[in-house]
């Protein structure tokens, strides 16, 4: 599972479905039966406190997108305004979008899981989306031993970056790859680095780019043993 801390009373979660089924659930009955969404949700709101010191308490207004290979969960902390009539939601620094208490408490906690309609999600299940996982490695060596016992094959793509004294390599499987597959390429490529909560889009932006694409592929003709 990846947390992203979008702000302070922001969380981006993304959780896979194989995830989802390590941890004892199965994917269906997350949709239909509710108290098992909820324990699940629960779950992963307690690491999102603990990794994240993110604070439980208060009411949350939660927005769930299903995706090809899992879900995408957004979390916002609400809170009562001062003359108790409405329940704020940060939508910048700057700015919050009121909700009268009365309609707000309904849909926050007797609508606590705001998923879209079935129609949609099958929609979504349909179109050809590419899954991806950032891996960070605390040595250049490590990446240099995966190059050497393991080939793209146009099975990913890849890009490298620095960051923090380490690197990151962020891997996008092609839509034709069976999950079993992008298991096993992940279940290698982990051997030598692990997963984290640093998103693409926080690399890009923080980080410096050192390969653009077939990372293993130019490391290995670069540092070939």
């Amino acid at each position: 599972m990846k947390i992203e801390r979008i702000n302070e009373n922001t969380l981006k979660f993304y959780i896979s479905y194989l995830d989802i089924e390590t941890r004892g659930f199965d994917r269906e009955e997350i949709w239909y039966n509710r108290e098992r969404s909820e324990e699940l949700f629960w779950q992963m709101m307690d690491e999102a406190h603990n990794q994240e010191s993110f604070p439980l308490e208060g009411p949350l207004w939660i927005q769930v997108q299903a995706l090809e290979k899992g879900m995408e969960i957004i979390v916002t902390r609400a809170k009562v305004s001062q003359d108790g009539t409405n329940l704020e939601l940060p939508i910048s620094p700057e700015k919050h979008l009121d909700i009268p208490v009365k309609d707000g408490l309904e849909q926050l906690i007797n609508e606590q899981l705001t998923i879209d309609s079935k129609d949609e999600q099958e929609d979504r299940a349909n179109e050809a989306e590419s899954l991806a996982f950032v891996i960070c490695f605390k040595d250049f060596e490590d990446l240099i031993s995966l190059s050497q016992v393991f080939v793209e094959n146009n099975l990913f793509n890849t890009s490298l970056y620095a960051f923090d004294n380490h690197y990151f390599l962020n891997v996008e499987f092609n839509d034709f790859l069976e999950e079993i597959d992008q298991d096993n390429c992940l279940s290698i490529i982990l051997e030598y680095g692990f997963e984290t909560n640093r998103t693409l889009a926080y690399l890009q932006e923080y980080g410096k780019l050192v390969l653009e694409k077939d990372v293993l592929s130019n490391i290995r003709k670069s540092f070939t043993k």
